[in-house]
């Protein structure tokens, strides 16, 4: 059970009810889209709205009412070790942002399959690589996922990975020269984070071309260093020509996702996906948020548009121990704390 944390100036605690996420390499395959109809999603909402701030606050649900003390609602304390951000970015503008725009017809060309990037697309991309380099967020990240579609692929190292590919390098490139004949020079795997291509975090299946992605053997080429190996069918057994997937099975996959992300020892970890999956699993978990955290965390993301949330585990999914604790009593020796010591002597008392 993941509970996601917007970054903003409000709090809000978000508890899912997807199913528990077994201790596996690999993230849960997406549904055929044939059988999406039928996926179901619960959610309970708690919402903690900061005082001093627009609105009343609310109080906290789960705050102990045997103090007389009024709870302060903007408040959550959390171990570190259960803690995740991560970076959640949309693709760059790709050709069938263009097409469908003018005509939502053009969805359905087969012109637009496996959509690559615009020009104007791979302008997004240098601009929010000189962000993210800037902010020093580029030093943070230890893992980019990466929807295994062209338009994501590109974005995703365009954004994250490293300087112009040089021949002689040992190092593969994450991108070689043109690539989905981009006009773009190699991009060199060297001082950047690694990249893995998760299917789970596609866009709705089915119907649209632009959503069906080429053979895992035609991609290994042009992105040799992006680690294909979760992927498990070579090509798209999961796009139906009849059949779009729904909304509540997108949601359903998304909410997975984040519980798989704890079977990942990365703490910082950037996604690139898509603008529907992205949509639908967010305005799920923050459906109940009050309008200001609900509008942060659920709107439809831009093209290249960077998001950060905290991903918080309540349920245990994750198994790391924290790096940072220290356990004390080293060297060992008396150390009774004297409201325990309260405690015990008024127990007693009570006794006799």
């Amino acid at each position: 059970m993941a509970m996601v944390y917007g970054t903003t100036s409000y709090s809000a605690t978000i508890i899912s009810s997807s199913p528990a996420a077994t201790q596996s390499s690999s993230p849960p395959a997406p549904a055929a889209a044939a059988s999406s109809s039928s996926a179901r999603v619960r959610v309970r909402v708690r919402v903690c709205l900061l005082p001093g701030r627009r609105g009343k606050p609310l109080p906290l649900r789960c705050a102990s009412s045997g103090s007389g003390m009024e709870p302060i609602a903007g408040t959550a304390l959390y171990p570190l070790h259960r803690c995740k951000t991560i970076y959640l970015v949309r693709h760059a503008q790709g050709i069938h942002n263009v097409a469908g725009e003018k005509d939502f017809n053009a969805y359905m060309s087969q012109d637009l399959f496996d959509a690559q990037l615009t020009p104007l697309g791979w302008s997004q991309v240098d601009g929010l690589r000189e962000h993210v380099k800037k902010s020093g967020l580029a030093k943070k990240i230890e893992l980019v996922i990466t929807s295994p579609l062209l338009r994501t692929m590109q974005t995703a190292v365009g954004v994250f990975g490293g300087e112009n590919y040089t021949d002689g390098v040992s190092a593969p490139p994450l991108m070689v020269e043109n690539a989905g004949h981009s006009g773009r020079p190699a991009v060199s795997s060297l001082n950047c984070p690694p990249f893995l291509a998760v299917e789970t975090c596609r866009e709705h299946l089915g119907v649209h071309p632009c959503d069906k992605r080429r053979s895992i053997t035609e991609y290994r080429p042009l992105f040799p260093a992006i680690d294909f190996s979760l992927i498990e069918n070579d090509e798209d057994v999961l796009w139906e020509p009849d059949v779009r997937e729904a909304n509540e099975s997108v949601t359903l996959r998304g909410m997975k996702f984040f519980d798989w992300l704890w079977t990942r020892e990365e703490k910082e970890i950037a996604i690139v996906s898509h603008s529907g999956f992205l949509y639908h699993t967010l305005s799920t978990y923050s459906k109940e948020c009050h309008p200001t955290i609900r509008d942060e965390v659920g709107k439809h993301f831009a093209n290249c548009e960077l998001r950060s949330m905290v991903l918080v585990d309540r349920s245990m999914l994750g198994s790391d121990s924290s790096s940072f604790n220290y356990p004390g009593k080293i060297p060992a020796g008396l150390d009774l704390p004297s409201d325990v010591a309260d405690k015990k002597h008024v127990e007693e008392a009570q006794k006799n």
